[in-house]
């Protein structure tokens, strides 16, 4: 079983940063994508950034310039670097990997638990 263990997240003043950290654990054979999303009171889960095995990495137009992701494979764990924090950015933050259990096996998508990002004075 493949879990994903989030933290970092909590109250921050606007225009103040935050790093989030996801952890996998379990039988993991190769990760290819690993990603954060978040939700908003009231709002679908929306795509925040992305990095592939690769590195190569994709933002969302509201985060571009202020957020960063980054992975260590060695260490199973993607993370978030977020600066010039907003209130909009107000969200519970889910990271996601797709794992395979095998070479040449297909990939399964697992999600974290989810941590919780309040900006505000």
């Amino acid at each position: 079983q493949v879990q994903l263990v989030e933290s970092g997240g909590g109250l921050v003043q606007p225009g103040g940063s935050l790093r989030l950290s996801c952890a996998a654990s379990g039988s993991i054979f190769s990760i290819s994508s690993m990603g954060w999303y978040r939700q908003a009171p009231g709002k679908e889960r929306e795509l925040v950034a992305q990095i592939t095995s690769g590195g190569s990495t994709n933002y969302a137009d509201s985060v571009k310039g202020r957020f960063a992701i980054s992975r260590d494979n060695a260490k199973l764990t993607v993370y978030l670097q977020m600066s010039s924090l907003k209130p909009d950015d107000t969200a519970v933050y889910y990271c996601s990997i797709d794992w395979a259990r095998a070479n040449k096996a297909g990939y399964f998508r697992v999600w974290g638990q989810g941590t919780l990002v309040t900006v505000s004075s």
